[in-house]
């Protein structure tokens, strides 16, 4: 077996494209999974049962079923209904569901981490609900939780490959059809994987850097 550089720099403007389809996945389904999972935390607290039963329930179905059994089930079930989504909307939607339900659990233990005088000092001095969790509890909350989200994005990085089971085009995707029209596997794959790596761990790095420094 032979390194084919040639192979390489043929390779490469398809692997740009295949990073950028990668990077919005995981840009817009971070963003998804942080707001929806931060949604899901604060219904599981509220007092009425009939809000936090069937929420339990939903996010208890999608934490336990396979992230690609739902990206099929939007992609081919749901224009069975009339419900349909191009194939890159339909990745993004189907990852931050599916992490939502994890971030959720962190933002839970973010908010139960917030000490009791923190609630007790903001019932003392009358401040309304809204603001005594956009002031006080959220602020301190988020903080906390910061690097445990961060670590749920590179989990996310590691899962955009399964976009390419609905046809989105992202770094494997682009690798494998190359790979298939060119009988040439062991450099786009190998391009792909060294990418992860550069991508991933760097920012594992950072990650163990800020929850050193907001530990403090």
């Amino acid at each position: 077996m032979t390194w084919d550089w040639n192979t390489v720099g043929d390779f490469m403007p398809h692997f740009w494209d295949g990073l950028l389809i990668t990077l919005q996945a995981l840009a817009i389904g971070s963003v998804i999974s942080f707001v929806l999972g931060l949604v899901w935390a604060l219904l599981m607290r509220t007092p009425t049962r009939w809000v936090r039963w069937p929420v339990g329930v939903v996010t208890e179905f999608v934490r336990n079923t396979p992230l690609l059994v739902q990206l099929f089930f939007l992609f081919y079930v749901l224009p069975e209904w009339n419900i349909t989504f191009s194939a890159l909307t339909t990745g993004v939607v189907a990852i931050g569901l599916h992490y939502s339900t994890y971030t959720m659990q962190v933002y839970r233990a973010g908010i139960e981490g917030v000490p009791s005088g923190q609630w007790e000092a903001a019932t003392a001095l009358s401040l309304p609900v809204r603001r005594t969790w956009t002031a006080v509890i959220l602020p301190q909350a988020v903080r906390r939780v910061v690097p445990a989200l961060g670590n749920y994005v590179i989990a996310m990085l590691k899962d955009t490959p399964m976009l390419m089971t609905i046809t989105v085009l992202e770094m494997l995707g682009e690798a494998r059809l190359y790979s298939q029209q060119h009988f040439q596997f062991t450099e786009p794959l190998t391009v792909i994987g060294v990418a992860f790596i550069l991508i991933s761990y760097p920012a594992s790095l950072l990650l163990r850097a800020l929850e050193r420094r907001l530990v403090r």
